[in-house]
């Protein structure tokens, strides 16, 4: 059975334009990828913060704040990049006075997460002996 979660947005304090280094996008669109699903959540017990990835955006809320949001990295653009492997420019909004400072510490505890919720999907994902098959194409003639 599904679950629901809503999250409300306060106004916006300010925004910046940041940029998220190549492998921290890719795990979390990896992890997004490999859930199934339209969102991940993502604890940070660490911080008592809940991350949410969605197709748009990373939201980040604080277990003191509940429902609200205290910031989120919003309007990625991928396709700005001229390879891979270069950073991805997004906007860093955010609600509450504190986020700045919460959003230093987040940045490299939430990809610890991401990549531990990953490696967990992967090895359920992993395919036994007995699923795999080889597909064979016709020859052309």
């Amino acid at each position: 059975m599904p679950q629901y979660e809503s999250f409300y947005r306060g106004d916006v304090l300010g925004s910046e334009t940041r940029t998220l280094s190549a492998s921290h996008y890719n795990a979390m669109r990896l992890l997004l990828d490999f859930s199934g699903k339209p969102c991940v959540f993502v604890p940070i017990r660490t911080m008592q913060v809940m991350a949410v990835i969605d197709h748009e955006e990373v939201i980040f809320v604080a277990s003191h704040h509940k429902a609200e949001i205290e910031f989120a990295w919003r309007y990625f653009h991928p396709q700005t990049r001229e390879a891979l492997t270069d950073p991805v420019p997004y906007t860093l909004e955010y609600y509450k006075p504190e986020a700045l400072e919460n959003m230093r510490r987040a940045q490299g505890e939430f990809f610890q997460h991401v990549k531990l919720l990953a490696g967990r999907l992967r090895q359920q994902e992993r395919p036994t002996t007995a699923t795999r098959k080889v597909v064979t194409f016709p020859q052309r003639s």
